[in-house]
């Protein structure tokens, strides 16, 4: 069995971006595509800082899904637990670019996403077991027979060191915000760390004050939550530590993908054992590096490009 420093499990697709700035999608002329899908751009920001990564998700079988096979593997992500559906499309986002805070995304998942067919008789359940970080998005609770395979992979690894799990709230995606939180609370028994903006706290625990999310949280058993407060930085919140970091100050090219490349980071910094505060500081300042850049899974930063961020002399953000 090969093991695995990470494994993603969760939404994947391509991303769709206008090569026009600052323009309406019925005004773009032409766009470029991407490998696109919270889950899988974690796995390969984790990747670029040199870790082994896989991703348990699914595809259409049709030429996109052929696309994120070639993605994965061109990103360094082991591909063997990306299965095609028969009759579901593989998932396309586009989105807006209007920086420096307007990047609406448009999700096609029609009739249904083929990463929400995940079955839990397919998953590999000892590797799951075994992974150094198990990653995990909200969005793969949403429906059957993906929740079921969630909670099995979950099962599996009985609340191991670093079951992350990523709120990533999308309101279009759930029939209500309290099936949401219900399937929250059920996750949150399993999962060690936790991460989340305002909103997806707010969701899962009913908290959007950051020290009490952080505190309801923590109160649920998990023993790290990550709060991300956009531009008032990052709080992170163990039983005896508080760390609070500030936001990098950088031109905002496309906002898209930064809390992606933040939760690779993260992944590399519990991996290698550091220091929450150094482990934060240096995924809160990926998320900077992508947040300046136009794509997102292309643009994931190597640790050498993080490292150079924060050695930079910073400017208080005015």
């Amino acid at each position: 069995m090969t093991s695995f420093e990470v494994i993603s499990m969760g939404r994947v697709g391509v991303d769709i971006y206008p090569l026009q700035t600052n323009a309406r999608l019925p005004d773009v002329e032409t766009f470029k595509k991407f490998l696109g899908g919270s889950a899988t751009n974690v796995a390969v920001a984790a990747a670029r800082h040199g870790r082994r990564v896989a991703m348990v998700t699914r595809t259409g079988a049709d030429p996109f899904g052929d696309y994120v096979h070639r993605a994965l593997r061109d990103f360094g992500v082991d591909d063997r637990w990306v299965s095609a559906v028969a009759g579901l499309p593989t998932p396309v986002t586009f989105c807006e670019i209007c920086p420096p805070d307007d990047f609406p995304s448009y999700f096609y998942r029609y009739p249904k996403a083929p990463d929400l067919e995940i079955r839990p008789e397919e998953l590999d359940l000892p590797a799951i077991r075994a992974a150094g970080v198990f990653w995990f998005s909200g969005t793969g609770l949403s429906e059957l027979p993906s929740r079921d395979a969630h909670f099995a992979a979950l099962g599996a690894r009985g609340r191991a060191p670093n079951t992350v799990l990523d709120l990533d709230y999308r309101p279009g995606f759930w029939s209500s915000r309290e099936d949401a939180r219900a399937a929250y609370e059920s996750a949150l028994r399993y999962a060690t760390v936790v991460v989340g903006n305002l909103d997806e706290c707010a969701t899962a625990v009913g908290e959007r004050e950051p020290h009490a999310a952080a505190e309801a949280l923590l109160a649920r058993g998990v023993r790290l939550a990550v709060v991300r407060q956009g531009r008032a930085g990052v709080l992170a919140r163990t039983a005896d530590e508080l760390v609070e970091v500030p936001p990098v100050p950088i031109e905002v090219v496309n906002g898209l993908g930064a809390g992606d490349a933040f939760g690779g980071a993260l992944c590399h910094g519990l991996l290698a054992g550091w220091p929450l505060d150094r482990t934060v500081r240096f995924a809160n300042a990926a998320g900077a590096l992508v947040a300046s850049r136009f794509a997102c899974s292309a643009a994931m930063p190597t640790s050498a490009e993080v490292d150079e961020l924060l050695a930079e002399p910073r400017h208080p953000v005015g």
